[in-house]
């Protein structure tokens, strides 16, 4: 669903700049008052209120694809791939141990003081 939001949502906004660059804008309406050509081709009023619905209802669905989009990521399920990971292990037949390599041990140190240092030899 949420790609069909993304590709609806990219279509829209480039139809909207679209739309948006054929309008002219309002100081082109005062050169035109002043002895510029009228352009009769859309009647009286021109394409405006033409172009205005259909940028109105561009700028709608925009909108709401936008709202719909930031709704979906800020509430995305959090669910989880590890209960797929447990049937895997069952699935996976058991291996060998892995080989160690046992370590030799470090020699333990004692408390007896070594012989001949403060003992007395005994005679014998």
């Amino acid at each position: 669903m949420t790609t069909l939001l993304i590709v609806v949502h990219t279509i829209v906004c480039l139809f909207l700049i679209c739309i948006v660059l054929l309008q002219h804008g309002k100081g082109a309406d005062i050169g035109a008052t002043f002895g510029g050509s009228s352009q009769s081709l859309f009647g009286t009023e021109g394409p405006i209120p033409l172009l205005n619905k259909i940028t109105t209802f561009a700028a709608i669905v925009f909108m709401g694809t936008s709202i719909t989009l930031a709704y979906l990521s800020a509430h995305k399920t959090s669910g989880t791939i590890m209960k797929d990971l447990k049937v895997q292990e069952e699935q996976i037949p058991a291996q060998q141990a892995p080989i160690t390599v046992p370590i030799p041990a470090a020699p333990q140190a004692t408390n007896e003081a070594p012989k001949g240092a403060g003992e007395q030899p005994s005679k014998q």
